[in-house]
């Protein structure tokens, strides 16, 4: 089964792709690991799935640990300021930098020896209280701010916007952020990643310029 689901969320990555005009290889299909078991990583990993992203640090370190594959790790849960040193020790990619309080404490703690950590500010789109992530007119600041930082590379936006009930709607929300991080790049030229899309939308993130789908039931199948 996760052989077949890998083969068509790719099949379907690059129909959407053929059909707008981009290449599919400006596209990183992440899989959202969360609860899955060391196997199906393993096995994901086997059926071409090279990324992979965890909510929970405790989770995720016995993985991380665990398999011994060439596996590009991001973090996508909500960051406790007590879990940053392991967090920046751990992973490759952080996509949930709300504040610089945070982004300071992870540049404070990465190893040297592993190189810069590629970070995503998450912006909260709908406003919500339930969720982290900066309002759009804090984006500026927190750039100019994050960018003076050595050891971490900023290199894009994240969000997760509540549900929409058409695809014009999950467009629109999409086509926001793009906006939002092309306003910026005059300024901040290294601003290369939209990590957007989830399981429900990812067609639609794609074509307002998605590079990383964040996929879990598409790969992984529904929860038990």
């Amino acid at each position: 089964m996760l052989h077949n689901n890998i083969h068509q969320v790719i099949k379907e990555i690059n129909e959407a792709c053929f059909e707008i005009g981009r290449n599919p290889s400006e596209i990183t299909l992440m899989g959202a690991s969360k609860s899955q078991s060391i196997r199906n990583i393993e096995d994901a990993y086997n059926n071409g799935v090279v990324h992979f992203g965890e909510n929970y640090l405790q989770e995720a370190e016995k993985k991380i640990n665990a398999i011994d594959k060439d596996i590009v790790w991001h973090f996508i849960g909500a960051i406790q300021s007590r879990k940053t040193k392991k967090i920046a020790q751990l992973f490759d990619w952080v996509h949930t930098v709300d504040s610089l309080k945070v982004a300071q404490r992870l540049d404070n703690e990465r190893p040297t020896s592993k190189g810069k950590l590629n970070i995503c500010i998450q912006v909260n789109i709908d406003k919500e209280a339930s969720k982290s992530g900066v309002n759009e007119n804090e984006l500026s600041f927190l750039l100019e701010e994050l960018v003076k930082l050595e050891k971490i590379q900023v290199r894009g936006l994240m969000i997760i916007p509540k549900p929409r009930s058409s695809k014009e709607e999950q467009i629109a929300v999409f086509n926001r952020l793009r906006n939002i991080l092309e306003s910026h790049k005059n300024n901040f030229s290294d601003l290369d990643t939209l990590s957007m899309g989830m399981s429900s939308d990812y067609l639609s993130a794609i074509k307002e310029g998605a590079t990383i789908l964040r996929i879990g039931t598409g790969i992984f199948g529904e929860r038990a």
